[in-house]
């Protein structure tokens, strides 16, 4: 019932995202002139979903360059420990 009411919730919100709403309005200049403004964007929930994805997608990122960086230390040091002790055999 769950995984339902999840992929419903997903569902919309993706429909929410990909909707756009043009909106026109016709601005009067003090001069008389008119100016007319024609705004196309994101729904908020659009916007937000985006901004969720652009997060989640920087934390993997930064773990996996971490979980990188730390597997290259244990191996630099696990490699030094091995020369050590290879010298300390030959001796």
């Amino acid at each position: 019932m769950k995984k339902v009411i999840l992929l419903l919730a997903a569902c919309a919100f993706t429909t929410a995202a990909i909707a756009q709403t043009p909106e026109t309005e016709v601005k009067v200049r003090d001069n008389g002139t008119k100016k007319v403004v024609t705004k196309t964007g994101k729904t908020n929930v659009g916007a937000a979903l985006e901004n969720t994805a652009d997060a989640a997608g920087n934390v993997a990122k930064k773990a996996g360059r971490k979980i990188k960086h730390g597997a290259n230390k244990v191996s630099s040091k696990a490699k030094r420990g091995s020369r050590k002790m290879e010298a300390k055999t030959e001796n």
